[in-house]
């Protein structure tokens, strides 16, 4: 059980490195263009999209340390 949680947070944290990279990459591309420009532009939607799904990868991440935790009983 400890090594398929120990797993599971490792894809957690890679996901969430992931997702921190491409919203960083999608702030980096954001031009001057989009900055001026009237209503939602395409550049801040994938910044949203990235950063909120770099939130729910490390909530998981959370619980997943929490179950970790939880399963050992406070051995260790």
């Amino acid at each position: 059980m400890q090594t398929l949680l120990a797993i599971f947070l490792i894809l957690a944290m890679a996901a969430t490195v992931f997702a921190l990279v491409r919203g960083i990459i999608a702030f980096l591309r954001t031009s001057s263009q989009d900055l001026s420009g009237d209503g939602p532009n395409l550049s801040g939607e994938k910044q949203n999209r990235a950063m909120r799904m770099r939130i729910f990868f490390q909530a998981i991440a959370i619980l997943v340390v929490a179950l970790i935790l939880f399963a050992s009983g406070g051995r260790g």
